[in-house]
């Protein structure tokens, strides 16, 4: 189980500003990788995956795309509640089908935990982050889902070295 960046909102906040402002070291990158999170509806842990990634990672080195292999109508309203404690607003983001076109777009695939049902996408590079499905859970628990796609977006970003420089 990866250590967890803050046990709660507060905490959280600090080392995302710290991530965002002091923390991270860079490498450059000619054009911007991009990262595809991907699970089955894209209503939870990609659109959360997604959306700190790009919050977190240097738009010149790298950003991120999420899709699912069956799209729900909507961002779960619990993940648009914790992610909202952040800053970041997922209402108005629509899950989106994972398609060829889309994962040609990407260099790197994580899925979110979903077991046999995620997507493959030969030829691409692939990580499986093996994470609770946040739909139902009460907002305790998705804040918990959260802090761990934070710490395991924070690892990515300073391995390979897409974070934003150093103030």
């Amino acid at each position: 189980m990866p250590r967890r960046i803050g046990q709660d909102t507060d905490s959280l906040r600090a080392s995302i500003h710290f991530l965002e402002n002091v923390g991270m070291t860079t490498k450059h990158t000619p054009n911007p990788a991009v990262v595809l999170f991907a699970c089955i509806h894209n209503a939870g842990r990609s659109q959360m995956a997604a959306a700190l990634f790009n919050k977190l990672a240097d738009s010149d080195k790298a950003r991120a795309i999420s899709a699912g292999t069956q799209p729900a109508a909507q961002v779960h309203p619990g993940v648009v509640e914790v992610m909202r404690e952040l800053g970041i607003e997922l209402s108005q983001q629509l899950p989106q089908k994972l398609t060829a076109a889309l994962a040609q777009t990407a260099c790197l695939l994580i899925t979110m935990g979903c077991e046999e049902d995620c997507p493959v996408v030969p030829g691409l590079l692939h990580d499986d982050w093996p994470l609770r499905d946040p739909k139902g859970l009460g907002a305790e628990a998705v804040r918990e889902v959260r802090d761990d796609i934070c710490t395991r977006v924070a690892a990515l970003l300073k391995d390979r070295g897409w974070g934003r420089p150093s103030s």
